[in-house]
């Protein structure tokens, strides 16, 4: 069966991360996202893969190339301008053959069984199948109304808690029959959720809901980001986690400089060519990439830190993320889900707390911010 990945979105509540990477390929554990995706299509024999890309679209394209590398065929598929989610997939649909198709919001973290969902979608001889998943608050999500049988009866967009009759939320990821493209407009802007579903179902189409019980993570924000992370260390999904396990728990590539002092306890990944000074601590749920400096003195925990970063003396990360190329000088405390933009400089004393973000590009002088 063939897919299509949507990667057109800017990813606005990320940001600064993704003004110079688009979302579906920042770093997840050291690998880009969107490879660890393909990863999972493939694992389910999916490997003819359709790319709906606008932002930042040359990035998907250098690295992936035509997927030979990956063990995939992909064809990349741009929008002039942007057309929502099933407006980019219409704007595929001239490739994709009279089969059905899986489409995937490329935004989303899962093991969820795509074989099985396939069985499901062909026995209940569906026009449209919808993932869903149960969810503790529901109030943030628009939800799936379904009978005994699994078929879709309404869709409730983010109703009050006194609203709520079910926990199941659409996850991301459809399976449709060919024959319903022919009902969304060609090069418009047009909605699978707030559009298409609404209109197939009161059509009387058969829609279907899959729902499982599966990991599931919509990876969209800072804190979901650091929590895809912590999660996958904690082995909540199967990963195949870069580097050589040289402790329990303790990944660590090639060509990095150690002692096993550094850490207390794993879980921990770091990249290729990192230097770690001996007296610098590695707390667990850290992951570290390439290229990277650590300085006596420091500590840092829960954090993602990418790659060629240089850190001084003292300071004191925790649950937050460092960009790319940032350069942070002595005594710097850096806490609580804090971001710090590509190619940055925070000069010595600096405290970043309380989710501040730092643009790209910034320099911050020494002691100029206590957040």
């Amino acid at each position: 069966m063939k897919a299509v990945i949507l990667i057109g979105g800017e990813g606005t509540r990320l940001r600064p991360l993704t003004y110079l990477t688009p979302k579906p390929m920042l770093p997840l554990v050291n690998r880009p996202f969107m490879e660890n995706f393909i990863s999972w299509l493939k694992s389910h024999n999916i490997k003819d893969i359709f790319f709906s890309a606008r932002y930042l679209s040359e990035k998907f394209k250098n690295y992936f190339g035509d997927g030979t590398r990956f063990g995939v065929r992909i064809t990349f598929v741009e929008e002039k301008e942007p057309l929502d989610t099933c407006g980019g997939v219409k704007n595929v649909e001239k490739y994709l053959g009279d089969g059905s198709f899986f489409v995937f919001n490329g935004d989303i973290l899962s093991s969820l069984d795509l074989t099985t969902m396939a069985d499901f979608h062909r026995e209940k001889k569906a026009d449209i199948t919808i993932s869903l998943t149960a969810v503790d608050d529901p109030t943030s999500y628009g939800l799936v109304l379904t009978d005994e049988e699994s078929r879709v009866l309404e869709f409730l967009e983010k109703p009050g808690k006194d609203a709520i009759v079910t926990n199941l939320i659409n996850a991301g990821v459809y399976i449709i029959e060919p024959h319903i493209m022919s009902l969304v407009p060609e090069g418009e802007r047009y909605s699978f959720e707030r559009e298409l579903f609404p209109a197939v179902l009161s059509e009387g189409y058969r829609v279907f809901g899959y729902v499982s019980d599966c990991y599931w993570l919509d990876v969209g924000t800072p804190q979901k980001y650091l929590k895809a992370h912590h999660d996958i260390l904690y082995k909540k999904i199967d990963f195949e986690f870069p580097g050589e396990e040289v402790m329990e728990n303790i990944y660590i590539g090639e060509s990095t400089t150690y002692l096993p002092k550094n850490f207390v306890a794993g879980p921990v990944v770091i990249g290729d060519r990192t230097e770690i000074d001996e007296n610098a601590r590695i707390m667990p749920l850290t992951v570290m990439g390439n290229g990277c400096y650590i300085s006596a003195g420091t500590e840092i925990s829960g954090s993602v830190i990418f790659n060629n970063c240089k850190i001084g003396k003292k300071c004191f990360i925790k649950n937050s993320i460092i960009s790319n190329n940032v350069t942070i000088d002595d005594n710097v405390i850096i806490d609580g889900c804090s971001i710090v933009g590509d190619n940055s400089r925070i000069g010595k004393g600096n405290v970043l707390k309380n989710g501040i973000k730092i643009g790209i590009n910034s320099s911050i002088s020494d002691g100029q911010i206590s957040f």
